[in-house]
């Protein structure tokens, strides 16, 4: 065997081992590529699923505010309505007059009397406008006297030193507690809950 057959010899071995060797590098290198592949797959549907989740929740967050907002503007729509009722009913209580006006003064007059002693000396307070009206009702009092003006719808505010009581039988304090047991009534049949 001649050197050239023994280095022809170690030259094709050295091919077919480098052959071989590039050969698994290149199965190694495609094995690598391809769990790549797959890691970078699972990383987009991973994102993807993020970004899902992300928009559907800011989608949630601000529908639950829209309607946090509308149900604010429709409570406040519900006072400004519920103001201008009373408002309206306070505007028909301040003009009542003639016998109406008489009749209901009368009896807030006769309804705070009953807090008071016979003798005492009781004074009576009203609106400036009704002064006429609640001293001529007053006559038929003993001890009775109009004292003064009282700003209010109408109706009375009636004392007495003697007793050391004050009853505030205005059409201000009566519509007061007729407004506050019937407010949810009141809603209920404009807003027809």
């Amino acid at each position: 065997m001649s050197l050239d057959t023994v280095v022809e010899d170690i030259r094709e071995e050295a091919h077919a081992r480098a052959e071989d060797i590039r050969a698994e590098g290149e199965a190694r290198a495609e094995e690598i590529e391809s769990a790549a592949e797959e890691d970078a797959d699972e990383i987009v549907s991973d994102a993807e699923q993020a970004a899902e989740r992300e928009v559907e929740q800011l989608r949630e967050q601000r529908l639950s505010s829209a309607k946090l907002e509308a149900k604010q503007k429709r409570l406040e729509a519900r006072r400004d309505v519920l103001g201008d009722v009373r408002e309206q009913v306070e505007d028909e209580l301040a003009a009542l007059e003639g016998d109406t006006r008489e009749e209901l003064t009368r009896t807030l007059l006769d309804a705070a009397s009953g807090e008071f002693d016979e003798g005492d000396d009781v004074s009576v307070y009203g609106r400036e406008s009704d002064q006429e009206l609640i001293e001529s009702i007053l006559d038929d009092y003993e001890s009775y006297e109009f004292a003064g003006e009282y700003d209010c719808l109408g109706g009375v505010v009636v004392e007495s030193d003697q007793s050391r009581v004050r009853v505030n039988n205005t059409f201000d304090s009566v519509f007061e507690d007729v407004w506050e047991d019937n407010l949810r009534e009141i809603s209920n049949q404009l807003f027809d809950q």
